[in-house]
């Protein structure tokens, strides 16, 4: 399949989503994985192989044969093997998202589903609740929890709570300017991201890039 979506600001980042028609085999025959990647892969069940390769051969079509190894980090945090780049992956419904940057990075892509409804009270503070307008709820409501994710993806070290250590400044919810900001706070550790937002049907993408020091 041809790419679903591209984006590149050079030399801050580049991203990219893949739409997942092809089998398993289709990946394999064209990637060409080292022995750490063939163990990530072999503890990987279900249709989370189909997405990581789906995502690992994007990768590899955005930076080409340079990049050597996807291997993780003590915390399970992505990187590259052979490049001082950041990278952050996401997968929903049949699409692989993947994102390479300068700064630290993530980002999410959900498919809008009203449940999240359930899960709101929990992961936003009350300000970021308070911004919320009935004709956008549903939209917006993902925004915030894939700038969450996003930002816990950026972090990489876990055990951030997405209520108190992740801060996302209210905004309202405007497609035509796509643009929020969010803040990690936890410790000693202290950055602020550009969070960029986009609606693609019936999917809601979410990156942030963290601001250089």
């Amino acid at each position: 399949m041809p790419l679903f979506y591209q984006y590149n600001k050079p030399p801050d980042f580049e991203i990219a989503i893949w739409q997942i028609a092809e089998p398993e085999t289709w990946f394999l025959e064209k990637l060409k994985l080292d022995e750490v990647e063939k163990a990530q892969l072999a503890i990987i069940k279900g249709h989370r192989r189909l997405e990581w390769l789906a995502a690992r051969y994007l990768l590899s079509q955005m930076l080409g044969n340079t990049s050597g190894a996807m291997v993780k980090d003590e915390y399970g945090k992505p990187h590259l093997e052979h490049l001082p780049l950041h990278i952050s992956l996401s997968h929903s419904h049949g699409l692989a998202a993947v994102i390479v940057a300068n700064q630290p990075t993530g980002v999410d892509i959900q498919k809008l589903v009203p449940k999240i409804e359930r899960i709101a009270h929990r992961v936003m503070r009350e300000e970021e609740l308070a911004s919320l307008e009935d004709s956008t709820r549903l939209e917006h409501l993902h925004v915030y929890w894939g700038a969450k994710e996003a930002l816990y993806k950026a972090y990489g070290r876990k055990e951030l709570h997405f209520n108190h250590h992740i801060l996302i400044e209210p905004f309202t919810f405007d497609l035509n300017i796509g643009i929020s900001r969010g803040q990690v706070i936890k410790d000693d550790y202290s950055k602020t991201f550009t969070i960029h937002y986009q609606q693609m049907e019936d999917f809601i993408l979410v990156f942030a890039i963290a601001k250089a020091s």
